[in-house]
């Protein structure tokens, strides 16, 4: 049953916002504070330390001015909760925007954040992001409405430790869905206090279920969400339906993690913070950027060059290219009730400047969409993983940017949820993902799989 938020818990976190906001007029209010809206959770600092860095210099250049700087402490669906929350009223909307880039067409539309165009060619540094970046910043009216902090892709965590305990090879690399089922299969017979495999299955986890679970999954089997050339949405698909049944799998099983665990809204944060450093969990299909936050900071861990193998996440069957991945990525946008969208602007282009973006990627573990930072020794010298996951970007798939993505994202994440916790199998899950799909986008927004 999909979750209900309880009108205390709204007032609650309508409270926060404007706790958070300090009690400013927002957006349209005072000129001379730039208020900065962005996430933060136990696993996720690095944005702030950058951000704490670019107030600090911006403050420093822009006399009178003041930078506030608004944390939401949330995991990432209740983080998109609390900023559409924010963005309802003028008196706490923020004036620059921490912005993922699936939201933005929807965010857009809606009216949340300003189109930049015009403050883009006053910016010379503009041109040193590519241009796959700057698509991300597209709404459906063709104007930019953020500018990219760089890039990700995702592939398989695994602890070679516990891989030489349970016999198998520390250079693993999957071939098939199969090989990477076998391996958890092997994990649990030979280690039965350790889990074996974690791929993001819960409408808790968010976009982490789409995009690190269900959509390696799906775009490693030949079949899309999307028709691009039709523009139309998918129905009927055998992949999709594979790709569910591999979650079947992995919860009937027994090879992922108990059902209250793999619920948990938290369980990316202790994915990344416990279960793979204190040996808790075997293989983890997952991001990017984990290195980042072992690499420095509290939840350091020195060992973890050691401790850990990456591979790539193959294709069901091994067919071309044989490997695959996902890739999205994170702006900042200007509010649309911004009081001064350009000094709003100018706030991010010290924030985004060439030093902080060199900062906030190496920190990140971000893949770098400024040439100038893509192409510095101290980037490419700073984490050894940049190397692997950047490897991956020329198989990487990036999901559908149309406003109605995030709805149809939560129907994929119920889909998951259904088949991990026993309540539907695969093919009903499918089907009630396509009747959820036809509600959404109606009979002519969709086509059957060919």
């Amino acid at each position: 049953m999909r979750r209900r938020h309880s009108l205390t818990a709204l007032v609650a976190v309508a409270a926060l916002g404007l706790t958070a906001c300090g009690g400013s007029s927002g957006g349209g209010g005072d000129e001379d504070t730039i208020r900065v809206a962005y996430q933060r959770t136990a696993q996720f600092t690095q944005l702030e330390d950058v951000l704490e860095k670019a107030k600090s210099e911006y403050e420093a250049a822009n006399e009178g001015r003041t930078i506030e700087l608004v944390p939401i402490e949330a995991e990432q669906e209740q983080y998109f909760t609390r900023l559409a929350l924010l963005n309802r009223s003028p008196s706490t909307a923020p004036d620059v925007i921490y912005e993922d880039s699936f939201q933005v067409r929807s965010d857009a539309a809606a009216g949340y954040l300003a189109p930049i165009d015009d403050l883009l060619e006053g910016w010379d540094e503009w041109g040193q992001f590519d241009e796959t970046a700057k698509q991300a910043g597209l709404g459906d009216d063709g104007q930019t409405y953020g500018v990219s902090m760089g890039t990700d892709t995702r592939g398989i965590y695994f602890n070679k430790q516990l891989f030489e305990q349970a016999g198998l090879p520390t250079d693993w690399q999957p071939a098939t869905w199969d090989e990477v089922l076998d391996a958890a299969r092997t994990v649990k017979e030979r280690l039965p206090d350790v889990v074996p495999l974690n791929v993001y299955a819960s409408r808790a986890a968010g976009e982490a279920t789409s995009m690190q679970g269900f959509e390696m999954l799906l775009y490693g089997t030949g079949d899309e969400l999307y028709d691009a050339d039709s523009q139309k949405w998918i129905t009927g698909s055998q992949g999709f339906r594979d790709s569910l049944a591999f979650y079947d799998t992995v919860f009937s099983e027994e090879l992922g993690p108990d059902t209250a665990l793999a619920l948990d809204a938290a369980l990316g944060s202790r994915v990344a913070t416990e279960m793979l450093p204190q040996g808790e969990l075997a293989i983890a299909v997952d991001g990017s950027w984990l290195p980042g936050q072992w690499i420095s900071g509290e939840n350091e861990w020195p060992e973890w060059e050691e401790t850990m193998g990456i591979a790539a996440m193959p294709t069901q069957e091994g067919q071309d290219p044989g490997r695959t991945s996902m890739s999205g990525g994170w702006l900042l946008s200007v509010g649309s009730q911004a009081a001064d969208p350009q000094a709003a602007f100018d706030f991010i282009t010290v924030a985004l400047n060439r030093e902080n973006t060199l900062k906030y990627n190496t920190e990140n573990s971000q893949i770098a969409v400024r040439a100038d930072v893509a192409q510095d020794p101290e980037y490419l010298d700073y984490n050894p993983s940049f190397e692997f996951f950047s490897s991956l970007v020329p198989v990487t798939n990036f999901r559908p940017a149309t406003p109605d993505y995030s709805q149809i994202s939560a129907n994929i994440q119920a889909a998951t949820e259904d088949v991990a916790t026993g309540a539907a199998t695969p093919e009903e899950a499918a089907q009630a993902y396509d009747d959820g799909l036809v509600a959404i986008v109606g009979e002519d927004g969709t086509q059957a799989a060919g």
